[in-house]
């Protein structure tokens, strides 16, 4: 089918903005975290707060070292509370006075006029002083890992097109690399997922890898489109944007490469389910040069498309 309303493309935009959200077996680009509930687990769960650490955004991250610091303190500020006449200038059952000595104590803040006067709460004091070590020396390890991890910042194309290149249907879909720096020794690999049903009557998710005219390259500085020629041997040759629908189809994107200033390997990954598939449409360039002969990727461009007329 083609499609020659010249407003075409801000209906596509609009649809694209207003439909609801689909289940996907990948997260959109830059999302992070689980992607299913996952239901009867062992007791090993328990046991992966530090995968947990990482996997929590920034807000849920900070909040939850804020609560275990607070935590701390409040357990400690209880123990303080157990000997009244153990810190001197704190008045006997005075909770938030010892909850302040417990701070400034795992803070090493040595600007408090409380000080112990028990051999207990000298023990207690050496507890916390030991606690608050191990829960500072954690707390720097995972902060520095959250911030040191290598990120990408690849961008895809919000559509994918299906037209006609070189006299065969071809699957296009664009990334770019918004540093503009040199990323070594890119791939990229396509999957095509769908339900498929057996024989018997099983019906299980099935994933197909396509055949890319180009999946590696040498060097990633501007922009990389991704193409897959639909013929014979394609899992997609015959296909229909109903077929699509009907079986459920969605193709997964994994793209890396080495990024040649961090010096570490990056990843990045995106999903077309059928309604970000678009026939008989084709990119707008996005390329263009200064009158210096400088090289310009306009992003501002990269999601637009136009009709594609064969």
């Amino acid at each position: 089918m083609q499609i020659n309303d010249p407003g075409a493309d801000n209906k596509i935009d609009a649809h694209l903005k207003a439909r609801s959200p689909r289940p996907s077996q990948i997260p959109r680009q830059g999302a992070r975290g689980r992607i299913a509930l996952v239901r009867g687990q062992d007791g090993s769960q328990f046991r992966d707060v530090y995968h947990q650490s990482l996997m929590a955004s920034w807000p849920v991250f900070i909040l939850g070292l804020l609560g275990v610091f607070i935590a701390i303190n409040l357990i400690f500020a209880a123990l303080y509370m157990t000997d009244p006449n153990g810190l001197s200038h704190a008045a006997p059952g005075d909770f938030w006075a010892r909850f302040i000595f417990s701070v400034h104590t795992m803070a090493t803040i040595s600007y408090t006029e409380m000080a112990p006067k028990t051999l207990y709460v000298d023990i207690i004091v050496i507890a916390e002083a030991f606690v608050g070590i191990l829960y500072i020396g954690m707390l720097t390890a995972v902060m520095f890992t959250r911030l040191s991890r290598p990120s990408a910042r690849f961008i895809f194309s919000n559509v994918a097109v299906i037209m006609q290149y070189d006299g065969v249907p071809t699957l296009m879909f664009r990334a770019a690399n918004q540093r503009g720096n040199q990323v070594l020794d890119a791939s990229v690999t396509v999957t095509l997922a769908r339900r498929s049903t057996s024989v018997e009557g099983i019906t299980m998710r099935r994933f197909d890898e396509l055949q890319l005219v180009r999946s590696r390259t040498s060097l990633f500085a501007l922009s990389w489109s991704i193409m897959h020629r639909i013929d014979e041997n394609s899992p997609l040759y015959g296909v229909t944007p109903q077929m699509m629908e009907e079986f459920d189809m969605e193709l997964v994107v994994l793209l890396s490469g080495r990024d040649d200033v961090l010096a570490d390997t990056i990843y990045a990954r995106h999903a077309y389910s059928p309604d970000c598939i678009l026939w008989d449409r084709k990119f707008v360039d996005v390329i263009s040069t200064t009158p210096q002969g400088r090289l310009i990727v306009d992003l501002a461009l990269f999601h637009d498309t136009e009709p594609h007329l064969t």
